[in-house]
């Protein structure tokens, strides 16, 4: 038992952590360091206050601990040793794996006040709601298109670079992203999941329906600069552009005409097939 400065008496219990420094801290039934001792202004929580000495060497981000820095090399050296059972996808950090895990629970817990849209992380909510502020910070450096994300702006600079690393097994065709082959893919399954209420077509993707049904609204925004003709589909405008371009690569190897479509092409060459079959009974007749 030791005496207090104020005649009282307390019991001192004595526990020594050990840390990097050696300190040896004393647990007292009094007041603590955070009540007592703690610089007033200026925030008690230790992890703001430290600094960040761990820095990595390939991208300069920086870590108030080791292990933080260590467990961010794993990005960096391709490692992934965390493995998902249900799908296989592998994961460097712990912490990724079981983020992704929840897609598999089919749990949406954060959902879109605006357009009431749900997400399995909150993560994924704050980076939607991006797209209902009209903000777009990241643009592109060679034709000046803009990105809520800069994920979605690293994939789209794919298209400039020429690189189109995904193959489709069925055709060869080949994309620069993977949801493109995704997407793509479901052409050859057959399935055409979306259909349309107003004349029952039915499309293999969401967004071949979402186009589609502009033509039943009969909005056409966009219109051609050259003649005012308007489109329903921004393809179908670029499409029309080749006209006012004079621009024909496509060419009959049979008479030498030329089309601005591939499609304009493959009609023609009909005519010279059904002339060649008629060519070739008349012969077998005489």
């Amino acid at each position: 038992m030791f005496d207090s400065t104020d005649g009282g008496s307390f019991s001192l219990f004595h526990d020594c952590i050990s840390l990097t420094a050696s300190v040896c801290i004393s647990v007292t039934a009094g007041p603590t360091w955070s009540e007592k001792s703690a610089p007033q202004g200026r925030p008690t929580n230790v992890t703001e206050e430290r600094e960040k000495t761990y820095s990595c060497d390939e991208c300069g981000k920086g870590f108030t601990s080791a292990q933080g820095l260590k467990t961010h090399q794993l990005i960096h050296s391709g490692v992934k040793p965390y493995s998902c059972d249900e799908c296989g996808k592998d994961f460097n950090q712990a912490g990724n794996l079981k983020s992704h895990q929840l897609t598999h629970s089919g749990v949406k817990a954060y959902s879109c006040d605006e357009c009431g849209r749900s997400f399995v992380q909150a993560g994924s909510l704050k980076k939607h709601q991006l797209i209902h502020s009209g903000v777009k910070p990241y643009s592109c450096d060679l034709c000046g298109g803009s990105f809520v994300q800069a994920g979605s702006l690293k994939k789209h600079q794919l298209i400039h670079s020429g690189v189109k690393p995904y193959s489709c097994d069925e055709c060869g065709k080949d994309f620069s992203q993977a949801s493109g082959l995704k997407s793509h893919q479901l052409i050859h399954s057959g399935v055409k999941a979306y259909s349309c209420d107003e004349c029952g077509r039915s499309f293999a993707r969401a967004r071949e329906l979402k186009q589609h049904h502009l033509i039943h609204s009969g909005v056409k925004p966009y219109s051609c600069d050259l003649c005012g003709k308007s489109f329903t589909r921004s393809g179908d405008l670029k499409n029309h552009h080749v006209i006012h371009s004079g621009f024909k690569p496509y060419i009959c190897d049979l008479c030498g005409k030329c089309f601005a479509w591939a499609k304009g092409l493959k009609n023609h060459q009909l005519i010279h097939t059904v002339t060649c079959v008629e060519s070739l009974l008349h012969i077998v007749r005489a």
